[in-house]
């Protein structure tokens, strides 16, 4: 399972203890065996549990959020605004911290593929107490300049705002330590239960892949990470994952280095679009749900389960292989994507 190391994974952990952060997340989630569902795809499945992380419904972001949020109340601020679609775990997390933390939350939010159905994230998001702007922006970049544009308003009616940029290098570095140490954390809980996995697979954009492979790769543990991608951006996957965990590397003072050609990313599971539910998805989240009652969530780890199903398919994955599955949450959305998961049956003429 491991190779040589550039770091212990005591000493990881020390580097990450480095950067301020302030407890949001009930840690370390669980590792479950699955053994129902690994027994229906032919493996040994493990799933890390990172849909308990506990802040409002759990979830990856609230490991992020950890980290980000100590620099934002280290700046004083006392509203936070951010934005992404609108049924966006991001935004539903950031606005269950700020409440946490006594600030307030400003979302900017894009229509999205729920546009302003008031379920799931985004009914969340107002249960919070956010205040919410849904905008006609189709493009997470373009949404950036209206982030800056309500926090300069902000300030002048006397608040000090922080921008959490979605694009912004400090921001997406930040709160990729999360899953440095999340890599660490599970390390501990596989070597503690001499689980040697082959695979481990996990779905996101940007930040979770990029910390877990640089946590596993800092530390010396070989096994092969499968990002599944949830969305097509202009960047390439695997250049703008590696960009991120060499910033982050560089933050923690890691002489570690990832490149592209490292990043095992499959985006052949978004079809037919961001936000929009599969055939392959939906196979997924009702098998995980229907063997082990385990619910995934209809963006990100249904098409990254997909992703798993298909490589199990095609032999990626062999017999009687070990994976590790990480869940990243974002079951809450599943209650906006209620036809589309799980379509009425038609009436009888």
């Amino acid at each position: 399972m491991t190779t040589s190391r550039s770091v212990s994974r005591e000493a990881l952990l020390e580097r990450v203890a480095t950067v301020p952060r302030v407890p949001l997340a009930a840690l370390p989630t669980p590792l479950e065996h699955c053994q129902r569902l690994g027994t229906e795809l032919g493996i040994e499945l493990y799933i890390k549990r990172d849909d308990m992380t506990g802040l409002a419904f759990g979830g990856n972001k609230t490991r992020q959020l950890e980290f980000l949020f100590a620099e934002i109340v280290a700046e004083g601020a006392d509203v936070v605004v951010a934005g992404a679609a609108t049924q966006s775990n991001w935004c539903r997390q950031i606005s269950a911290a700020a409440c946490k933390l006594n600030m307030d939350a400003h979302l900017v939010l894009m229509h999205g593929e729920k546009g302003p159905l008031r379920q799931g994230n985004l009914l969340l998001d107002e249960v919070l107490g956010a205040t919410v702007e849904i905008v006609d922006v189709a493009d997470i970049a373009h949404l950036s300049p209206l982030l800056h544009e309500k926090a300069r308003a902000l300030a002048a009616a006397g608040r000090k705002p922080f921008v959490v940029d979605p694009i912004g290098m400090e921001v997406l570095a930040r709160s990729t330590v999360g899953y440095v140490n999340a890599a660490a954390e599970l390390d501990a809980q596989l070597e503690a239960r001499d689980i040697r996995p082959d695979h481990l697979f996990i779905a996101g954009a940007n930040m979770t892949p990029a910390g877990m492979a640089l946590g596993m790769r800092a530390i010396g543990n070989s096994v092969r990470i499968s990002n599944i991608a949830p969305i097509q951006w202009e960047e390439d996957r695997p250049t703008d994952i590696a960009r991120i965990a060499n910033a982050c590397a560089a933050l923690l003072g890691l002489d570690v280095q990832i490149s592209a050609d490292e990043i095992h990313n499959d985006d052949g599971y978004i079809s037919p679009g961001y936000g929009k539910v599969s055939q392959e998805s939906r196979e997924a989240l009702l098998m995980a749900a229907r063997t082990e009652g385990l619910i995934l969530d209809p963006v990100y780890s249904s098409k990254a389960f997909a992703g798993l199903i298909g490589h199990c398919r095609q032999g990626i994955v062999r017999p009687g292989e070990t994976v590790v599955f990480c869940h990243t949450g974002g079951t809450p959305a599943l209650f906006a994507y209620a036809e589309d998961v799980m379509p009425a049956p038609h009436a009888a003429c």
